[in-house]
């Protein structure tokens, strides 16, 4: 296996989808044949997430991301996090996750205004069962409560998503 500093990152968005009372959907990550924990009582939740394909520029990505994961169409971009936003995997899902050749993520992070009705919202089956669910249970959440329910390899770079969007509840609220 490559050195980790040998490795590149993988091109990725994030998308933060905000409702009307400033909350932020989160989605808890289904376990199976997930490296990242082992039980659904140590499931991480987090916001939708996904690879940017070739040729797909990212915000395209994360409308795609974005109805893949959840089944959301109903939804007003608000703002793009100033910059790309970093994570690297633990030394024991190196060589494992991200099919093993990536060292960790570069993020892309959008946050969307959901203008929608919550029936919308499918996780278990999203895309009308067109797309495999990566979460089996969400909610809303306050945005800054985030970075504690991520897996820790990833609570710095949502602290950096927190900071960016962090003007965002109170607008959509407003």
């Amino acid at each position: 296996m490559p050195r980790r500093e040998e490795m590149p990152y993988r091109d990725c968005v994030g998308i933060a989808v905000f409702n009307a009372e400033g909350l932020v959907f989160v989605g808890r990550r289904k376990p199976e044949g997930n490296p990242e924990h082992t039980t659904v009582n140590d499931s991480p939740w987090q916001m939708p997430q996904g690879g940017i394909d070739k040729g797909e520029t990212p915000i395209d990505a994360a409308w795609r991301e974005l109805f893949e994961e959840t089944s959301i169409r109903t939804a007003d971009l608000i703002t793009e996090a100033p910059e790309w936003i970093y994570y690297d995997l633990p030394d024991e899902a190196l060589g494992i996750a991200l099919r093993g050749k990536y060292r960790g993520q570069r993020q892309r992070w959008f946050a969307f205004r959901f203008t929608g009705d919550e029936a919308e919202i499918n996780v278990e089956s999203p895309g009308g069962g067109a797309h495999p669910a990566e979460f089996d249970k969400w909610r809303w959440e306050r945005l800054e409560t985030l970075p504690d329910l991520i897996v820790p390899f990833k609570r710095d770079a949502y602290l950096q998503v927190v900071e960016a969007f962090k003007h965002v509840p109170a607008g959509v609220r407003g």
